[in-house]
């Protein structure tokens, strides 16, 4: 009878060892609070009775975590887009022409993206709620600042909008993973779905928020206040409602554990993940065509009716922010009928064929082409057909967020999410928003020929018809990822560890990376 217990005791130590759902973060970590602790003496029967989710979290405080995740999501586009909303009148403060004002754009995007693959690492392997609490702490403090910025200091104001990149890296690679550890399948796909609403949604509300505030203060510093106000509030939120779940445990199968491997190795693989690449490119010519707009759209709405003559020059501050206003609300509807109708089409399609979210992310690039074309074009002719044209290809391009950032998820296994949706960011913001604003106002400055208000009007008209090109090459891109995505969505889904796959072993407070070979018993 010892013996039996004896042996029962080793193959209980065994079984812990090589639990897929126990978190090896060595600090940082609150996995803890997600492990149900079992009363000496409970029997089975009452065992079932207090089970928790696999996730660790209850359905309840999940929906709380995407409703929070959701609202810090808005405000870090509400503060992105909110420089965009009031850009004549910084233009007018600094005196800077089209060049460096799309610099305000790429000097964010850059530091965004160069420090993406950290956060994304750090989040694989750390306490992810601790890590965004201390990002969107740090980018409230220094959105405040670059408000206070003095008017022959434009490359301080240049420093902070790069700083701000910080905060917005810590929460953007980290925030879908935990929704991907919470929910799974058409689920996972709806509350995607309502993450992402806050894309457009808080965009929209940053040109609106920004108009208005600049109209009602008379100083576009005052716009850039907004935010770091609520920022403040949402890393309260993080910190008391939000509780992190366990990683990729509720996806475990019990034939298998889900090893976290080295960056080097995640890397590898995420580049022999045809789907993975392919929708990441399709996904940078999204970035490409929203970055350009996002920053150039109000502006050159502004100056077509300069153009015309239905609106004063801006010579001196505060200059006419209805344009802003009007784009603001157009984002703001557009976003949420395209990511709502991406969403649906998505799921009746997946009915009838497996490929059904490569295609309809293909449909939305191909489809809102031709309107941003025509948008573009009328913009002198008919202010009222240049506003229609651009709600239907906002519409168009909107119904890619969700569905985009749901294939990355179930394409990549669980433990590489985070490292995945980093290597996204860089790579879509590198090719697509971070050089996309900066060029399209290097090209305007070029085409210049004169400074008169119908060059000032004309050569960014002829720039901004670089994104209808952009926008039909990422629908090739994502009609490639059709030809791969059932085989790649199988192989995440049955992943399974090689024997010799190095994996990562807690010791001490470090992470060591060993041979699968060396800790089998």
């Amino acid at each position: 009878m010892h013996l039996d217990l004896c042996v029962s005791a080793i193959h209980l130590a065994v079984m812990s060892l090589a639990d897929p759902t126990s978190d090896t973060t060595p600090f940082f970590s609150d996995d803890s609070e997600a492990e149900g602790s079992e009363e000496p003496g409970a029997g089975p029967s009452q065992h079932r009775e207090v089970e928790e989710p696999a996730s660790g979290v209850s359905s309840m405080r999940s929906v709380f975590t995407v409703i929070v995740l959701c609202f810090i999501n808005l405000l870090n586009y509400m503060d992105r887009f909110t420089v965009a909303g009031v850009l004549p009148d910084i233009e007018q403060y600094f005196g800077i022409n089209d060049g460096k004002s799309g610099l305000l754009q790429t000097v964010f995007i850059c530091s965004y993206m160069v420090l993406a693959p950290v956060f994304g690492y750090l989040g694989d392997r750390y306490n992810r709620k601790v890590i965004m609490s201390v990002g969107i702490g740090f980018w409230s403090v220094v959105t405040l600042a670059s408000s206070y910025m003095p008017r022959e200091y434009f490359w301080l104001l240049l420093l902070t909008r790069g700083l701000v990149g910080v905060g917005e890296a810590s929460y953007s690679t980290i925030a879908p993973t935990i929704i991907a550890d919470l929910y799974i399948k058409e689920r996972r796909t709806q509350m995607l779905s309502v993450f992402y609403f806050a894309i457009p949604v808080g965009s929209g509300l940053g040109y609106i928020v920004g108009s208005k505030v600049d109209d009602m203060a008379g100083d576009w510093h005052w716009a850039l206040r907004v935010t770091p106000a609520l920022g403040l509030v949402a890393v309260v939120l993080l910190l008391f409602v939000v509780k992190e779940p366990k990683r990729g445990a509720i996806e475990a199968r019990p034939e298998h554990t889900l090893q976290r491997t080295s960056w080097l190795g995640d890397m590898k693989a995420l580049c022999r993940n045809p789907s993975f690449v392919l929708s990441t490119f399709g996904f940078t010519a999204v970035a490409f065509v929203t970055g350009s707009l996002a920053l150039w759209a109000p502006a050159f709405l502004f100056r077509a009716a300069v153009f015309t003559g239905e609106r004063p020059p801006c010579i001196k501050g505060p200059c006419d922010t209805s344009d802003s206003l009007y784009f603001g609300i157009i984002t703001v509807v557009s976003g949420i009928l395209g990511v709502a109708s991406g969403a649906e089409v998505s799921r009746r399609l997946r009915l009838r064929t497996p490929k059904a979210d490569p295609l309809v992310c293909a449909l939305g690039l191909l489809l809102s082409a031709p309107f941003l074309y025509l948008a573009i074009v009328f913009a002198q002719a008919s202010p009222t057909a240049t506003y229609v044209f651009i709600f239907l290809g906002e519409t168009f391009l909107s119904m890619n967020w969700a569905i985009v950032a749901d294939i990355l998820l179930y394409v990549v296994v669980p433990t590489r999410r985070a490292t995945a949706e980093a290597f996204q960011i860089v790579l879509s913001h590198l090719l697509g928003d971070a050089g996309s604003p900066y060029l399209i106002g290097l090209v305007s400055d070029s085409l210049k020929q004169t400074d008169s208000y119908l060059w000032q009007f004309r050569s960014l008209q002829l720039s901004l018809l670089t994104c209808t090109f952009v926008a039909v090459g990422g629908g090739a891109f994502f009609l490639a990822t059709a030809l791969f995505i059932e085989k790649d969505r199988q192989r995440a889904a049955n992943y399974t560890p090689s024997d010799d796959e190095p994996i990562v072993v807690p010791k001490s407070g470090r992470s060591t990376r060993v041979p699968v070979s060396s800790v089998l018993i």
